[in-house]
């Protein structure tokens, strides 16, 4: 997994983190569904690249 990858795959998480967050603050459930959306999205992409690196 490239050094690059983990950074935007975590920044992704995090984001995804944030919006969710927020979304249960201001009572926004689409917000908060993209979030957990976002979480999930990065959490493939992780999953993706450790498969590749595994094959390496």
């Amino acid at each position: 997994m490239g050094f690059d990858d983990k950074i935007k795959n975590t920044a992704e998480d995090l984001g995804g983190k944030a919006k969710e967050a927020a979304g249960k603050v201001t009572g926004n459930e689409r917000l908060e569904a993209e979030g957990q959306a976002d979480q999930v999205k990065a959490d493939v992409k992780q999953a993706g690249e450790k498969a590749k690196d595994a094959f390496k």
